[in-house]
C-alpha cells in the first residue's frame, strides 16, 4: 500500500487561510422558527428520527420546500423509499393551502378551495425546477447518478434502513450506506437522513415508542447510523397538536431542541413563534387545521 497522508503544515495553511477568510461556510435554512436549531449544509450529514407515523417525513419535505424557497440557487434530491412524488406533493398542497390532506387525497375541492390551491400550486411550481425525485432503482449507484445529473446539493434518504447499498444483511447495508453518504458529504453534499427506531421500554417496563426512552442507542440496525451523523435529531409526539424535535446530538455546537405545533389534518409543523400567534408563514395561515 503507497502511504496516504497530508502534513500538518500543509493542513494549516489551508486551514488558516479559510479561518481568515471571512467566508462564512453555506448553509440552507429550512425556515422561520428553526434558525439554530437545525443546520444543515455542504459536508454535513443530518440524521432524522422517529416512530412510525411521527411525521418525519412530513417534517423533511416541510423543511426542503421551505430552504428551496428561501434559497434559490438550491438543488435538492429526494430518495423516498415508500412514498411516491404524488404522495409527497399532497401532503404539500395541504400544508401550503391549509386545505385538509383528506380533501386532497380524495380530489374532493371546489371553487371555495381556488384561491388557497392557486397560491400553493405556484410555490410548489416555483422551486420544481430544483426539486428532483429518485425512481426506482432505490441504491445509491443510482442516488450518485441523479444527484450527478441535477447537481443536487441536498440529498434526502427516506429512510435508511430501506434503502439498498448491496449488502446481504440489514445491519452491513446501514453500515455500508452510511460510509457512502459519508463520501457524498465530503464530496460537497449535504445529507438529511431518515431512520426507524427501535421499540424502548417505559417507566412502565412495557415496550413502546415513548419519547422518555428514545435516544441514540433506538436508532434501529446499526451504531453507524449515530456515529456517522454530524447531528441526530428524534422527533416524538408530545400530546394531542404537538411534538417534541429533540437534538440527541450535535458534533458542531450545543444539542438545541424545538417544541412544535402539529396539524395532523394539514401535514403542517410550527415551531414555537407560530404556535400561538395569527402571524402568517409563507403568506398562508400558520397553525392550527383549516375552516371549510
Amino acid at each position: 500500500m503507497i502511504a496516504n497522508f497530508l502534513p500538518a503544515v500543509d493542513a494549516i495553511a489551508t486551514w488558516r487561510d479559510d479561518v481568515l477568510s471571512g467566508n462564512k461556510p453555506p448553509r440552507w435554512a429550512v425556515g422561520d422558527g428553526f434558525d439554530g436549531a437545525i443546520e444543515l449544509g455542504p459536508g454535513m450529514v443530518v440524521l432524522l428520527g422517529g416512530a412510525p407515523g411521527a411525521g418525519k417525513t412530513a417534517l423533511a419535505m416541510q423543511w426542503v420546500v421551505d430552504a428551496l424557497r428561501i434559497d434559490d440557487t438550491l438543488r435538492v434530491l429526494v430518495a423516498n423509499v415508500e412514498s411516491s412524488p404524488s404522495v409527497l406533493l399532497d401532503r404539500q398542497l395541504a400544508r401550503l393551502s391549509g386545505i385538509p390532506l383528506d380533501l386532497i387525497r380524495d380530489r374532493a375541492l371546489d371553487e371555495t378551495h381556488g384561491e388557497r390551491l392557486a397560491d400553493a400550486f405556484e410555490i410548489l411550481e416555483g422551486v420544481a425546477d430544483r426539486l428532483t425525485f429518485l425512481q426506482s432503482p432505490f441504491s445509491l449507484p443510482n442516488v450518485a447518478a441523479a444527484a450527478d445529473a441535477t447537481d443536487a446539493k441536498l440529498i434526502v434518504i427516506d429512510y435508511a434502513q430501506r434503502f439498498d447499498a448491496g449488502a446481504d444483511e440489514k445491519r452491513q447495508q446501514v453500515n455500508r450506506l452510511m460510509d457512502y453518504l459519508r463520501r457524498f458529504a465530503e464530496a460537497g453534499c449535504g445529507l438529511l437522513v431518515l431512520a426507524a427506531v427501535g421499540r424502548t421500554k417505559d417507566k412502565r417496563g412495557r415496550s413502546s415508542y415513548d419519547s422518555d426512552g428514545l435516544n441514540l442507542a433506538s436508532f434501529r440496525e446499526s451504531s453507524e447510523l449515530e456515529f456517522g451523523a454530524d447531528a441526530a435529531y428524534m422527533l416524538c409526539p408530545d400530546g394531542p397538536g404537538k411534538a417534541k424535535l429533540a437534538c440527541l446530538k450535535n458534533r458542531h455546537g450545543e444539542p438545541v431542541g424545538v417544541d412544535l405545533g402539529w396539524a395532523g389534518s394539514v401535514q403542517r409543523f410550527t415551531p414555537p413563534r407560530f404556535d400561538t400567534s395569527p402571524t402568517e408563514l409563507w403568506g398562508l395561515p400558520a397553525g392550527g387545521e383549516s375552516v371549510e
